[in-house]
Parts: C-alpha cells; sequence; structure tokens
C-alpha cells in the first residue's frame, strides 16, 4: 500500500502537561483497584474495567463492556483514523495481575502510593503502568483535537496472567468484529530501558514471544504398603522423569529475532563474529556480552523447568499414580523437537499432556513498524539503543495472533540505572518512577500518531 499524504507530511504534536499528571493518577488509581488473578476464575476485573471506559467516555470515544464471565470485564474503544484506507493497529494492555503478600513490601501493594516521585504497588510494572500511558494519551488526543493518521483499536483485558480465556482469547473468538481492519499490535514487555554496563542504556523492543507449553505429567505404579519392596512406584517412576526433564541441555535453536538481537549486541560490544555462521558458538558470544547476554539467553532454546508435584496421602502408603507439572516454553518452529523430547525424558512409565498451550510468536524486525518503534524511543533518548529482542515468556499478543494481528513488545519507560526492572515483575515492592511514565506517554504519543 503507498503511503497517504498524510502520514508523509503528518508533524505529531507534543504532549499537555494534564496527559504527564493524568498518567501518574491513573497509574496510582488503577493499583488500589485490587484485580488479583490467582487463576482458576479467582479474580473480577471488572471496578477496574469501568474506571477506564469512564475516563475513554469523557474523552469522546464509546467504549465496549465485555464479558465471557461476571466480573471478568473487558473494554475495547476505537479511534477513528484520518485516512480510511490504512490498516488499523491495536493497542492493548490486561488489567489483572498476580496475587501479592503485603506483609512482604514496604508499602501496601494495593496502595498506590506515591512517594518520592515513585509510583508503588502490584501493577506499576505489570501492567497498569502502560494501561495508564494508553488511557492519558486517549484522553490527551480529545483535548488537542488530534487525530492519528490510521484507526487506533485500544484494549483493556481480563485474565492475561491465567489462561486468557476470559480475556483477549474470549475477545479473539467471539468478538472478532471489534478489531476489523487490525495488522499489527503494541502491548507489554518492551521498550523500557536496560542498562548492562556503565554508560550503555539499551531498549529491548520485543518482535517475539516463545509458546507456551505447560505439561501435566502422570505416572501410574502399583499402589501398596511403604514397608514393602515394590519396583513399580508412581513416585519413582515421577521422580526419575523430573529429575531427566530438569537436567536435560538443549540444543541451541536461532530464531531470525534472535540472530538480530545477537547481531547487534555483537556489533555494540566490539564483538566481531558472524551471527548466522554455521557452527556458531552461542554460549561463548552470550560470553563476551556481559549482563547485555540477559536479553537473549532465555530465547536461544527450548527450555522444561518441573515447578510442581503431587503424590501420596500418608508416609506409609505407596500412592497408585503420582503427579508433577512442568513449564514448558518453545521457540518458533521448535514444537516438534519439544514434544519428542518430552516422549524422551518422560520415558515408558510416564504419560504427559498439554495442561495449557499457546504458539510461539515472529514479528519482523526489519519492518517500517519496528523502525518506527526504535525511531519514536531514539528521538526522546537520542544515546539510547533500540535492539530487538524475543520474549521468553507470553503475553496477550498470542491470542490476537488468531486475527492475523503482529504484535510488538512497547510499553516505553526510561529508567535510572539502579533500578532492576525486569526483577519488579511479578516482584516484591514493584514500582515505577514518576519521570519513567512520562517519558513512556511523550513516546507512546508521537509514535501513535506517527504510526
Amino acid at each position: 500500500m503507498a503511503e497517504s499524504p498524510t502520514r508523509t507530511h503528518r508533524t505529531p504534536t507534543a504532549v499537555d502537561d494534564t496527559a504527564l499528571d493524568e498518567v501518574v493518577t491513573f497509574t496510582s488509581e488503577l493499583i488500589g483497584i485490587d484485580t488479583t488473578n490467582r487463576g482458576g476464575g479467582d479474580c473480577r476485573e471488572r471496578p477496574a474495567a469501568e474506571y477506564v471506559a469512564e475516563r475513554l467516555a469523557a474523552a469522546g470515544l464509546e467504549p465496549v463492556l465485555l464479558e465471557r464471565t461476571p466480573g471478568r470485564t473487558n473494554v475495547v474503544a476505537r479511534i477513528e483514523g484520518t485516512d480510511p484506507s490504512a490498516d488499523a493497529l491495536l493497542v492493548h494492555g490486561h488489567l489483572d495481575v498476580v496475587p501479592a503478600e503485603p506483609a512482604d513490601w514496604t508499602v501496601h501493594p494495593f496502595s498506590g502510593e506515591v512517594r518520592d516521585g515513585v509510583v508503588w504497588g502490584r501493577g506499576a510494572v505489570d501492567m497498569k503502568n502502560m494501561d495508564a500511558m494508553v488511557l492519558a494519551v486517549a484522553r490527551s488526543w480529545a483535548r488537542r483535537g488530534v487525530r492519528p493518521r490510521r484507526d487506533i483499536v485500544i484494549a483493556y483485558t481480563a485474565d492475561e496472567e491465567a489462561s486468557a480465556e476470559d480475556g483477549s482469547g474470549f475477545l479473539a473468538d467471539h468478538h472478532p468484529g471489534l478489531f476489523e481492519g487490525c495488522t499489527e499490535g503494541i502491548s507489554e514487555s518492551g521498550a523500557f530501558s536496560f542498562h548492562p554496563e556503565p554508560g550503555m542504556t539499551l531498549y529491548p523492543i520485543a518482535a517475539g514471544e516463545r509458546g507456551t507449553a505447560w505439561l501435566k505429567l502422570t505416572a501410574h505404579g502399583r499402589a501398596g504398603h511403604g514397608s514393602k519392596v515394590n519396583t513399580a512406584n508412581a513416585v519413582t517412576r515421577l521422580a526419575a522423569a523430573v529429575a531427566r526433564i530438569g537436567a536435560h541441555t538443549w540444543p541451541v535453536r536461532l530464531t531470525p529475532t534472535v540472530r538480530a538481537a545477537l547481531r547487534e549486541l555483537a556489533a555494540l560490544y566490539g564483538v566481531d563474529t558472524d551471527v548466522s555462521a554455521p557452527g556458531l558458538d552461542v554460549d561463548a558470544l552470550l560470553a563476551a556480552l556481559g549482563p547485555a547476554a540477559a536479553l537473549v539467553e532465555p530465547t536461544v532454546r527450548n527450555s522444561a523447568n518441573p515447578t510442581m508435584l503431587e503424590a501420596g496421602y500418608k508416609v506409609n502408603v505407596i500412592p497408585g499414580h503420582a503427579v508433577a507439572y512442568v513449564d514448558g516454553r518453545t521457540l518458533p518452529g521448535g514444537d516438534e523437537e519439544f514434544a519428542a523430547t518430552m516422549d524422551q525424558l518422560t520415558g515408558p512409565d510416564v504419560a504427559w499432556e498439554f495442561h495449557h498451550r499457546e504458539v510461539a510468536l515472529e514479528a519482523p524486525v526489519d519492518s517500517p513498524t519496528f523502525a518506527g518503534l526504535r525511531s519514536a524511543v531514539e528521538r526522546f533518548d537520542p544515546d539510547g539503543h533500540v535492539v530487538p529482542f524475543t520474549m521468553s515468556g507470553g503475553t496477550d499478543a498470542k491470542q490476537f495472533s488468531r486475527l492475523g494481528i503482529t504484535g510488538y513488545g512497547f510499553s516505553p519507560l526510561k529508567l535510572p540505572p539502579d533500578l532492576d526492572y525486569a526483577a519488579l515483575f511479578h516482584g516484591v515492592d514493584e514500582r515505577v518512577p514518576v519521570d519513567a511514565l512520562h517519558f513512556g506517554v511523550r513516546v507512546l504519543d508521537h509514535y501513535l500518531q506517527s504510526a
């Protein structure tokens, strides 16, 4: 599709001061709405959904509230662009958060306290900060009379921290019309600053996600008295399989996004290597990249980590079966290798099945979209270096990919070097600096006007 004149000559206007104030208020107040998702349907996002819907409606939009299960509410709104022929862009964020134990925190995790220029609480990082940035930008556009070139579809989802069945999965399967025309999307886990070395600032933008392969392992054996010899002990069989899985070293498999990340990081570190060369020693290259290797190391292989064990009911009774759960993650194109490896590692006495499964994703890093994301970040931090990366985990982009939407991780934040942002995901004392939110609003506003 040829570029329209409006795109060629569009000059984005700067975000207003009210948006900078509102993003802090919205982040704090959304944190104060407890949307803890404990799994198994134990969550209620509706109060947060109503909060964002009311503020979108006040900006002249027409948000739609949708539920698969009462209380598990999603919000979708569309901002019409100036070019009806342009593809639409999806901007999405989830409203639920993982649990938090107040006794472990410096401040109450659902206080939303703003202290010394920092907003504290569960969701400050994952991902009520981005929810607030999107809301602040949309309202700023209404005040300033800004219209984007392409339609922008805003979606606030439920249930991302569990199965997404009540959230993005429900929306993609039952309300695809709300996303008509959307070909690309942006959401969490990308474009936050990372400081691997003094004087070096990286902004990793996600252009891929590993697939989800959560497994249930079941071992069957012969029940009996704990004092008797039992060569068909289900617990023993299961334990042996779990130990094999935990000790397994997966082979290196480099996807296009990971190769691009290695190429750019190698150049920044002055490492002279051809990342496309056969026989590349990836582990040696990662060692040469120092702390920056953390962006890539989890995504050069498939992985499988045993996480849960269930067996028995009394110490002197050998149970007839035992169960384990494994968190498996697969690279794009790695499903067959993963399944074959699980067959081998579990052996003949342990059966395995998918407990939850979602696809791996890959997005082009040589696209105009990625170039636009890079440009928006570097405009506001010219000394920063944008690099592509693949997420080790997953997001709602997996479900929206069913609609043909290519996803990127882009929730921009400029963070101080002493803040270990990655460690705050699902961690204790989750928090985000006010200055980082202001940076994010400016970058997001600029990109969405330019897209």
